[in-house]
């Protein structure tokens, strides 16, 4: 007995695609590169001075707390 693919994929698209793990790879995607956005941010903001801090509207005293933030929670 021959199995019809084509008819069964008509039938049913997201079957054997394997639909919902290219949704996680999406997601893990745009998780690392929202990491490593945040670490080149952080990065930028601990190497401005305090003149160039006062510019933005923040303080040494905030821009520290915000570099030491764990990249995995916010």
């Amino acid at each position: 007995m021959a199995i019809d693919t084509e008819r069964m994929a008509a039938v049913m698209p997201a079957a054997g695609r394997g639909a919902s793990g290219s949704g996680l790879l999406k997601r893990s995607w745009a998780a690392f590169q929202s990491y490593l956005e945040k670490r080149r941010t952080r990065r930028d903001l601990r190497e401005l001075t305090d003149s160039e801090l006062v510019d933005i509207g923040v303080t040494r005293a905030e821009a520290r707390i915000e570099i030491s933030k764990s990249w995995f929670w916010s």
